[in-house]
């Protein structure tokens, strides 16, 4: 089963949503999902000193600027593995514009917290983070990109009702629009579409 295409089941009264974990936290090991193979390829290792600070996968059912399902970014309490499907709740946005051989585009990152946990169960919004955390958290991805010849700037942290827009905005409202409030297939107009 290809995971980039299951349900990502965002609930807008929650902001719960499914996320397919690519890198536990604290690994130097980057995994990537290939949807062809429907397997996790290792592809990068940081270097010495420097490992992954959060979970990191991706929003099933969703595209990005980039071509690829959106980038997440999760606290948990332990690290996940690498494939699991966790429901996490979204609580902000990092955006951000990634440039690459003189092309840029958007890139952002996606915040949530495991929907069970004991250690982050008081973050409700970015803001709870601190900006120490997120300034941190924002030199990562600098730091990261610089390593493969890339610039990150981050352009602001937004709120959970931001990371949820960018969830629901899909092209042309076809087959990635899957949340559980979607309308059935037989009720939209785009019952056909494909993409």
């Amino acid at each position: 089963m290809d995971l980039t295409a299951i349900p990502h089941r965002l609930n807008e009264a929650t902001g719960l949503v499914r996320a397919v974990i690519e890198v536990p936290s604290g690994t130097r090991c980057k995994y990537s999902y290939d949807p062809e193979t429907e397997a996790f390829e290792f592809d990068q290792l940081l270097p010495e000193g420097m490992t992954w600070p959060l979970e990191f996968g991706f929003i099933p059912a969703t595209l990005g600027d980039d071509g690829d399902p959106l980038d997440i970014m999760v606290l948990s309490d332990e690290p996940l593995p690498v494939g699991a499907i966790a429901s996490v709740r979204l609580i902000g946005v990092l955006e951000a514009v990634q440039t690459e051989h003189g092309e840029s585009l958007r890139n952002d990152r996606l915040l949530a917290v495991t929907e069970e946990t004991h250690r982050y169960a008081g973050v409700k919004t970015v803001e709870d983070l601190g900006p120490k955390f997120l300034e941190h958290l924002t030199r990562f991805w600098v730091a990261y990109n610089d390593l493969r010849g890339r610039r990150f700037e981050a352009q602001g942290v937004r709120s959970a009702e931001e990371a949820m827009a960018l969830i629901r905005r899909q092209p042309g409202g076809g087959p990635f629009a899957q949340a559980e409030s979607a309308p059935k297939p037989s009720e939209g107009p785009d019952r056909g579409a494909t993409h």
